[in-house]
């Protein structure tokens, strides 16, 4: 029994000495990054009201929510996703507020996922959501944004994979797919199955120019110069048109951020949070089979709490950058300035006044009382252990 206590549940993990101490560094980071863009911080629930992620909202299905109830029989969840809680503050706290509103926060997300899909069920995110502005000088800086803090922490490939909630709905609509055919057609998408898009597509009746744009959806386009056959056939399409001239004006926007080169445009982009309305992204690189980043626009959601509001905004999924950081060989630098203070009984005295003014002065120091038994040598590799790298004993007269 007490050897079943040492573990964790299955989904979820411990995290400690350097790495914990590495994503700790690496979450300041990223959070300064964000600042430095104009964004207040806010921090809500790890739970609330089921019907805040409910189907109605868009969110994941009602099966991987973690539920609970309250003592009043009120169905309670474990958050999975933090931008609905960020939707719902803003209508509550910022409902007069009739200018952009910039918030970003930090907190773990949990999701029941199945456990055959080897995926943490328990995850830190941080992210930023700009509030109030529908233009596409706001898609650009939320883009500029996620592109900063990957590169504050330290990457130096990766790519972001920009694409248009519209443009596939508007496919799907101008084509005339019943609800299970555009079901079957997501669920290929998000495995990555476009051979079974073509398949799927090539049964169904539809004018040549929309069975050509199908077949573009699992197409990377490094530039949007590149789209220069999408735009031409999406001319006759209203809603398709639309979303491909909206990515053509963020590009524009995205060439002053300087930043395009980290960008490419991918039509297939699927999320499974369905509140998404305009562009939406995931970003990807090396040693990473999940996004490390992921987002897009949704200017319907806080019409769900009250309020008709234009939003944007993104998350950076910390574990998954962090683990890419450690198979890219990419370490996030930790101070190692602590002073190991080893004293004995004689001089104890002495070495807690000394820590008390080195600690007052902004030092760091760990006082670890002499054990006789204990050798230097044991002392050196504890140091080592605990990147310790000034020691000074204290011993003795």
């Amino acid at each position: 029994m007490k050897q079943q206590l040492l573990h964790t549940p299955e989904g979820v993990r411990d995290i400690y000495n350097g790495e914990c101490e590495r994503k700790l560094v690496l979450q300041e980071n990223l959070y300064n990054t964000l600042k430095k863009y104009g964004y207040h911080s806010i921090e809500t629930p790890t739970f609330e009201f089921f019907d805040i992620f409910g189907k109605e909202i868009g969110t994941i299905p009602s099966k991987e929510l973690y539920k609970f109830f309250d003592r009043e029989g009120n169905t309670l969840v474990l958050r999975p996703d933090i931008t609905p809680s960020i939707a719902r503050c803003a209508v509550k706290y910022f409902g007069d507020e009739n200018m952009p509103i910039r918030l970003c926060y930090m907190g773990n997300t949990f999701i029941n996922n199945n456990s055959y899909q080897g995926r943490l069920k328990e995850n830190t995110q941080l992210g930023a959501e700009l509030i109030g502005a529908d233009s596409v000088d706001a898609d650009a800086e939320i883009i500029a944004m996620t592109v900063d803090c990957l590169l504050t922490s330290g990457l130096k490939e990766f790519q972001l994979g920009i694409g248009h909630a519209a443009f596939l709905q508007g496919l799907m609509e101008t084509a005339g797919l019943d609800e299970e055919t555009e079901q079957e057609l997501k669920d290929l998408i998000s495995n990555k199955n476009f051979f079974g898009v073509e398949e799927l597509i090539s049964r169904l009746s539809m004018e040549e120019n929309l069975k050509e744009l199908f077949s573009m959806l699992g197409t990377f386009f490094n530039s949007f110069e590149d789209l220069a056959k999408v735009k031409e056939l999406a001319a006759s399409y209203d809603k398709i048109r639309t979303s491909v001239e909206r990515l053509e004006q963020l590009d524009k926007v995205l060439k002053l951020y300087g930043i395009d080169k980290y960008v490419s445009y991918e039509l297939s982009v699927i999320s499974p949070y369905h509140y998404y309305t305009g562009i939406i992204f995931s970003g990807y690189t090396f040693g990473s089979g999940e996004p490390i980043v992921k987002g897009g626009r949704y200017d319907n959601l806080l019409t769900q709490f009250g309020k008709q509001s234009a939003a944007i905004g993104f998350v950076v999924v910390v574990d998954q950058l962090l683990a890419a950081l450690s198979r890219q060989k990419l370490t996030v630098e930790l101070k190692n300035d602590t002073l190991l203070l080893v004293y004995d009984e004689r001089n104890k005295k002495q070495a807690i006044e000394m820590a008390i003014k080195e600690r007052k002065a902004g030092n760091f120091v760990e006082l670890l009382l002499h054990e006789e038994e204990k050798t230097k040598q044991d002392y050196e590799d504890y140091a080592k252990r605990n990147r310790r790298d000034k020691i000074t004993y204290m011993i003795g007269e």
